[in-house]
């Protein structure tokens, strides 16, 4: 029997662009589901770095037509599918999923429903708690695709991660070990050291603090075949001349600084895109053994202006917020 559906809901929602004060509780209107979209009963939604920049507004252009308030943030989550458009195939009512809903006009994941296209959702991997599910779909897809789609990572290469304690650069040491490469990890902070050396990383050094420089010289005396660049500053752009020519750098856009190689290597600026072949790789890589994803705090919803802070500051992994 399909749970029945309210036409009012709960959301972290804002009456305008500003500040995290603008962020607070509203009752809104479940958005519809379209023929080719889910309805999800949102159990928790994950906070990007990003989603500050949506709040004040940094991010209209982006959208599709004008925003609408109050509008709902919240770029991807995790639930239960209680509605299904009538194209739709992959999903039935009562399955689990997690999904992504980048600057949705519909509104986003801060909410205790929300809408995604049935292409860019997926069922929960096995193993893998909700509040882990939640904040997976649009950092997966950036880790995935900066690896495999543009450095075109082989095994046995020799990976530089900066920023691998982070929400992306975690998911990426783990799935660039899995596709049997090997990686050097730079991260922030003794925590992010050791949450690095415990995902797998061959060598770990610390961003601020360590010897970048030599880290990378005792890993690949030969140079780095590839870097994937999650976070910039000074010991990053020393670091990267050690990519050998013919190498690669990939970092996603709105990286600052932005990277940049010596001559003969290749720099690469992308978007991760979610579709339905990118999330049914990354559940198969996740799947295919032990896989972590690092929580650094969950908060309530009605905490989303406090999260929205802390997600500027040093955390491990992804901050989520607990819906339902």
């Amino acid at each position: 029997m399909a749970p029945s559906i309210p036409e009012k809901m709960k959301a972290a929602a804002l009456d305008r662009f500003g500040g995290p004060e603008v962020l607070g509780i509203k009752t809104v209107p479940v958005p519809d589901c379209g023929d080719d979209e889910i309805l999800i009963r949102v159990e928790a939604a994950g906070v990007g770095i990003w989603d500050p920049l949506e709040r004040e507004g940094e991010m209209v252009g982006m959208m599709q037509g004008k925003p609408h308030f109050p509008y709902v943030p919240g770029t991807d989550g995790a639930g239960e599918v209680v509605a299904v458009g009538k194209n739709v195939r992959r999903f039935q009512v009562g399955e689990r999923v997690y999904a992504a809903a980048f600057l949705s006009p519909k509104g986003g994941f801060y909410a205790e429903f929300a809408v995604a296209k049935e292409k860019h959702a997926a069922r929960i991997p096995r193993g893998m708690k909700v509040e882990q599910a939640a904040a997976l779909a649009a950092d997966g897809i950036t880790a995935l695709q900066g690896l495999e789609d543009t450095l075109r990572l082989q095994t046995g290469q020799r990976l530089l991660v900066f920023g691998a304690s982070g929400g992306v650069g975690h998911i990426a040491l783990q799935l660039a070990r899995r596709l049997g490469a090997r990686v050097l990890a730079v991260a922030s902070g003794e925590d992010g050291v050791e949450l690095a050396r415990r995902l797998g990383a061959e060598a770990v050094v610390e961003g601020h603090h360590g010897d970048v420089e030599k880290a990378c010289r005792d890993f690949a005396p030969d140079g780095l075949d590839a870097a994937l660049v999650l976070a910039c500053n000074d010991k990053c752009l020393s670091a990267l001349k050690h990519v050998r020519q013919g190498g690669r750098i990939a970092h996603p856009n709105g990286v600052e600084p932005p990277p940049r190689g010596s001559g003969g290597v290749e720099v690469i600026a992308y978007d991760g895109i979610p579709g339905q072949k990118a999330l049914e790789r990354l559940n198969e890589l996740i799947e295919a053994g032990p896989f972590h994803l690092e929580i650094g705090h969950v908060y309530a919803m009605e905490e989303a202006a406090r999260a929205q802070k802390e997600v500027l500051q040093h955390h491990l992994g992804k901050l989520t917020l607990r819906i339902h």
